[in-house]
């Protein structure tokens, strides 16, 4: 017999968004009880960020943060904005969105880890190991979710230790599974929340945490940088923050909607750190740890509908991030902060309606207007990266965020050219030192999936990767994922698609950028998938 547990509010996601609905539900009354559902092994385990972060939100929530220990260590000190040529750096003036006076460098894995202390401390109950596998629906109305069951094998078969999955009921559902979830993705289909929206944007954000020499350190220091290796029609550009401890976290973002299917997101990143300008920081460091991460870049137009009978969309699952700063965990953050204050006042009067209040107060608060004034910088790009530039300085210097239009985004996988349209790319060996291959990156991530269980990566169609993928764009699923899940192999004059998904970090990539939308990540066992540490 499945187990049921009942609460007022379930929450599917232990992010920034979700721990901070369950902060602010327990502070407006100690007499709401809140669960929170985390897929990952514990809390962090699935978070992956830059991070910068701007407190604001925080600032809101926990006032007496530095009092409690939150682990905002590095405070910003410096910001660099460069455009590289393929040997040279070009200092250029920093935008004003990514200024980051007052900001913290920080793992936004360990920030969660603290959030959840703050709310288990208030009484919130967290449950990681638990993915919310499918949600309640009853009359029409979200009545909260079922998690995965544990323990059946890839046949269906039970496995020692089998646990049926639990309904977990709540009077209301927020879903705060980051970028793409699984969850939030049927709620959209089922309740039409993208009706009258432009399509979401993504791009794949690709990071390694190094511990460099102390005199390549400059603790504080925030470099940004667009061009080389990107050409000047595809939208990417990097990140590099210095922490404490000689560590620097780098990365590199590139747009989901790029054309050439030989693009291959690891390697760019791989071969960015070559620069000359930019090497010199990492020789003779040593790489710590590895992940990757879909990030939302569609703003304030692809935002959907955020509420439905039930419950609501908040953080990533929705779409907050302001792409033009590289920051989302403020603005997800007091999303979560929104939605927990419009379902207090249903709860308070009883009512069991759709929680109108909180799209309502989104349109009223800081995040709607912070949204709206960059709502054209990355549709700018789509122009080109010299238009796009262009277009940003326009919008930022001369109508400060207000210009007379906004720019509509599209679908990702609609944007890859045919492979016979395009030129191979040649990319470097990994040298192992300074740059390295995606199997060996995927092990320091800590991802593990029992290999027996059920693929949490379907297709639609057995026979597309083959007749269409791989027919017209050489199979881009081979190139587009950081952790060398797909795999080609050929048995004499056959091919096949090959599946390793127990190598999957969870970036969701595949779900997005496959061009035939063949590909479909569901949710997997509870505490697989990466481990992040201090990622």
């Amino acid at each position: 017999m499945t187990e049921t547990m009942e609460y007022d509010v379930v929450i599917v996601g232990a992010g920034p968004a979700g721990l901070s609905a369950a902060i602010r539900l327990r502070q407006l009354s100690p007499d709401i009880s809140v669960c929170v559902l985390e897929k990952g092994s514990e809390v962090g385990a699935h978070i992956l960020s830059g991070a910068a972060l701007e407190p604001r939100a925080l600032n809101e929530l926990i006032p007496d943060w530095k009092e409690k220990g939150a682990p905002l260590n590095t405070a910003i000190t410096e910001d660099r904005f460069l455009f590289l040529t393929k040997n040279k750096a070009i200092r250029l003036p920093t935008p004003p969105y990514l200024h980051n006076k007052g900001n913290y460098i920080i793992s936004l894995g360990n920030f969660c880890r603290w959030l959840a202390t703050q709310a288990e401390a208030l009484g919130v109950q967290i449950f990681p190991g638990f993915p919310a596998a499918d949600f309640i629906i009853e009359n029409d109305r979200v009545a909260g979710v079922l998690t995965g069951e544990f323990g059946r094998d890839k046949h269906g078969k039970e496995k020692a230790g089998y646990q049926p999955g639990m309904q977990i009921r709540g009077k209301y559902t927020l879903f705060a599974e980051g970028c793409r979830g699984s969850l939030a993705q049927r709620l959209m289909d089922k309740f039409h929340l993208r009706n009258g929206c432009d399509p979401q944007t993504y791009g794949i954000g690709i990071k390694e945490l190094w511990e460099v020499a102390p005199a390549k350190h400059k603790l504080g220091l925030v470099t940004h940088s667009v061009g080389w290796p990107m050409d000047s029609g595809t939208y990417g550009g990097s990140f590099i923050y210095h922490l404490e401890n000689n560590q620097v976290a780098v990365g590199y973002v590139i747009g989901l909607d790029y054309k050439n299917p030989y693009l291959n997101p690891f390697e760019e990143f791989q071969r960015f750190k070559t620069h000359p300008a930019i090497r010199g920081t990492f020789e003779g460091g040593r790489r710590i740890s590895y992940g990757a991460r879909a990030i939302n870049e569609g703003g304030l137009q692809s935002l959907p509908k955020l509420t439905f009978p039930g419950g609501a969309l908040i953080g990533d699952a929705a779409g907050f991030l302001n792409v033009a700063k590289i920051k989302g965990t403020h603005t997800n953050m007091k999303s979560g902060m929104l939605a927990a204050e419009a379902i207090f006042t249903n709860l308070t009067n009883n009512s069991t309606n759709e929680l109108t209040a909180y799209p309502e107060a989104f349109k009223k608060s800081w995040v709607y207007k912070e949204l709206h004034q960059v709502r054209n910088i990355r549709p700018g790009f789509h122009f080109g990266l010299w238009a796009g530039l262009f277009l940003a300085a326009i919008d930022t210097y001369i109508f400060r965020g207000n210009a007379p239009w906004t720019f509509k985004n599209h679908a990702d996988h609609t944007q890859l050219r045919k492979a016979s349209e395009c030129k191979k790319i040649d990319y470097p060996r990994p040298d192992g030192k300074l740059t390295f291959d995606r199997l060996s990156s995927v092990f320091l991530s800590s991802t593990n999936h029992e290999e027996d269980q059920p693929a949490h990566l379907k297709l639609r169609e057995q026979a597309i990767p083959v007749d269409i993928n791989l027919a017209l764009y050489d199979a881009p699923e081979q190139r587009y994922c950081p952790a060398g899940v797909y795999e080609i192999v050929r048995e004499g004059s056959n091919a096949r698609l090959q599946i390793n998904a127990q190598n999957c970090v969870h970036c969701k990539s595949c779900d997005i950028k496959d061009p035939t939308q063949n590909i479909v990540w569901v949710t997997p066992e509870g505490g697989g998938g990466p481990n992040y540490g201090a990622m």
